[in-house]
C-alpha cells in the first residue's frame, strides 16, 4: 500500500514537473517567434498591401542579373542572407535544442511518433506558426528527432514551416496575386503531407544514426543539471549545422548566377527552363518569403507563370544547405527523396501555372 502511495506521488511530482517545464518552453517560444517573426511579419503585411512589393530580390538585387561567380558574389549573398536570417538561426537553435530537454520525450512520441497521417497532419499544423525558412526550421527538426518524432512528423514540421508559412502566402497574394497564393497553398499541402508520408516508408528499417541518436538522448538523460543538458544539445546543434551551413551559403551565393542566369523574353513557359529552374529553386537557399521577390523580378524581365510557378514550391521548400543541416536525424536516402519529390513537385507546379496562372 506504501508503495503504492510513493509511486503515485512520485508520479505526480513527475507531472508538476513536466508542465512546469513545458509552460517555460511555450513561454520561450512565445516570445521568441513574436520577437523574431510574428510582430515584423504583421508590419511587412501592410507593406506588402500597399506598395506590392517586399523588397528587391535576394539573387540579383536592383540589377537585372547576378553578379558573375566570383569570391565577392559568395561574401556579399553570405551578408545579405545572413543579415535576414541571423535572428530565426539563432531562435531555430535555442527551440531545437530546448525541444530536447524540455518538453518530455513521451508527450512528442505520442503526438509525433506514429507514421500514420495523423502525426504527420498534427505535426503540419504545429509548423503554421513558426514561419521559419527550411534552414531556420532545420535545427528544430532535428530537436524533434531525437527526442522521439516519428520520420514523418519531423519531415512535415521541416517542410511545413517554409511551405506553409501563412506570412508568405498573404504577401504573395498582395506581391504577385491571389491566384498565385492559392496555387501554394493547394501545392503546398500535396508537398508536406505527401513527401513526408512516402518518406516514412523508407525508414521501416532505418539503421542510419540510432545510435548516434541514442548516445546523445543518453547524454542529455544523465544527472546533469537541466543548464548544462541544454548547453550539451545546444553545443551539439551548432557543430552539427552551422559550419557547413556558412560554407554551402557562400558557395550558392558565389554561383548563383549560373543557377539563375539572365531571363531570356524567348523562354516563356518552356519546359526544359521550367525543369531547369525546379532544380535550382531547390538547391538554392534564401530566407522567409524571398521567393516573392525573387519571382517578381524575374516575371518583370519576360519569365513564364509555368517556370514561376515552379519556383513557387522549390525555392522555399528546402535547399542543399538545409538538407545538410538535417543529415543526423534523417537517412541520406529519405533526404534524397524529399530533394527529389521537391523538384518534381515543383515541375508539376510549373505545368500547372501554365494553365492556371
Amino acid at each position: 500500500m506504501s508503495q503504492t502511495i510513493n509511486n503515485s506521488t512520485l508520479n505526480n511530482t513527475s507531472n508538476q514537473k513536466n508542465i512546469k517545464l513545458l509552460f517555460l518552453f511555450i513561454l520561450i517560444v512565445v516570445g521568441g517567434l513574436f520577437y523574431v517573426k510574428w510582430s515584423p511579419y504583421y508590419a511587412k503585411a501592410f507593406i506588402a498591401a500597399s506598395k506590392h512589393s517586399i523588397g528587391d530580390s535576394i539573387i540579383s538585387g536592383k540589377a537585372a542579373v547576378a553578379p558573375p561567380p566570383s569570391f565577392a558574389a559568395a561574401i556579399s549573398y553570405m551578408t545579405s542572407y545572413f543579415t535576414s536570417v541571423w535572428k530565426a538561426v539563432i531562435l531555430g537553435l535555442l527551440i531545437g535544442s530546448l525541444v530536447q530537454v524540455l518538453f518530455p520525450k513521451a508527450w512528442i512520441k505520442k503526438a509525433l511518433g506514429s507514421k500514420n497521417i495523423k502525426s504527420t497532419v498534427f505535426a503540419g499544423l504545429t509548423s503554421l506558426p513558426g514561419m521559419m525558412c527550411t534552414c531556420c526550421a532545420a535545427p528544430v527538426a532535428v530537436g524533434l528527432k531525437k527526442s522521439s518524432a516519428s520520420t514523418n512528423g519531423a519531415l512535415a514540421f521541416f517542410l511545413g514551416n517554409p511551405t506553409l508559412n501563412p506570412a508568405t502566402i498573404i504577401f504573395m497574394g498582395f506581391v504577385l496575386g491571389w491566384n498565385f497564393a492559392i496555387l501554394r497553398v493547394i501545392m503546398g499541402i500535396v508537398l508536406v503531407l505527401g513527401i513526408s508520408t512516402l518518406s516514412s516508408k523508407f525508414s521501416k528499417d532505418e539503421q542510419i544514426d540510432i545510435e548516434l541518436l541514442n548516445s546523445e538522448s543518453k547524454t542529455l538523460e544523465s544527472t546533469d543539471t537541466l543548464l548544462i543538458k541544454w548547453l550539451k544539445a545546444l553545443l551539439q546543434l551548432i557543430i552539427d549545422t552551422i559550419p557547413a551551413y556558412l560554407i554551402v551559403v557562400a558557395i550558392l551565393g558565389a554561383f548563383r548566377a549560373w543557377l539563375f542566369p539572365a531571363v531570356n523574353p524567348a523562354w516563356g513557359n518552356s519546359f526544359i527552363i521550367i525543369i531547369g529552374l525546379a532544380i535550382a529553386g531547390t538547391l538554392f537557399v534564401i530566407p522567409t518569403a524571398g521567393e516573392i521577390p525573387i519571382i517578381q523580378a524575374l516575371m518583370s524581365l519576360g519569365l513564364g507563370a509555368g517556370p514561376a510557378a515552379a519556383l513557387l514550391i522549390t525555392l522555399p521548400a528546402v535547399s542543399l544547405p538545409s538538407l545538410l543541416l538535417v543529415k543526423r536525424a534523417f537517412p541520406t536516402r529519405i533526404l534524397a527523396f524529399v530533394g527529389t519529390a521537391t523538384a518534381i513537385l515543383g515541375i508539376i507546379s510549373g505545368f500547372i501555372g501554365m494553365i492556371v496562372l
